[in-house]
């Protein structure tokens, strides 16, 4: 590779990387071809991105970005995939889904939303972040619950209010 190729393959990966705030590393070294085919369809589904990129290439590209990316570079050894996508649990939920049938892809370390994850032991954490829409839908049902309370509690009450109208008329 020409010093050409590689300054623009860095240039590449400095862009993908400003563009995407949920950024995975993963080893998925050993898979044979038809697993690995596998893993690729199931990405594509999942609509994430992924990529086997050079070490060397990507911690330049990660000191040319603007973000922090904090010890990540240190798991830079050995084969790598680039994981993108744009929820931040959907990575960590296709590998957790991926190991029923596999030991790889084994996660080297994350950086979702500015906050760094290194370590295969951060999976389970990874797999319980909710996305963007998610807390969206739980604040809503959050401030649904108690306004629904007090209607549910006023239609009961004039129901019972009415009940005892209608008797005490009746004596």
């Amino acid at each position: 590779m020409t010093r050409e190729e590689k300054a623009t393959v860095i240039e590449d990966l400095t862009a993908q990387l400003a563009d995407n705030v949920n950024i995975y590393l993963a080893d998925i070294s050993g898979l044979d071809a038809s697993t690995t085919s596998d893993l690729r369809r199931a990405c594509f589904k999942a609509n994430i991105k992924l990529a086997v990129v050079k070490n060397t290439l990507l911690a330049k590209a990660m000191e040319a970005s603007d973000k922090e990316f904090g010890e990540l570079p240190t798991v830079l050894r050995g084969n790598t995939s680039l994981m993108l996508a744009e929820t931040g649990n959907a990575p960590a939920k296709l590998i957790k889904n991926f190991r029923k049938k596999s030991d790889k892809p084994l996660l080297k370390g994350a950086f979702i939303e500015e906050a760094i994850f290194i370590g295969d032991e951060n999976l389970e954490t990874l797999v319980g972040i909710k996305s963007k829409e998610e807390l969206i839908g739980d604040i809503i049902g959050l401030l649904q619950s108690p306004a629904k309370n007090v209607i549910s509690g006023l239609k009961s009450g004039g129901g019972k209010l009415a009940g005892i109208l209608k008797t005490l008329s009746e004596k």
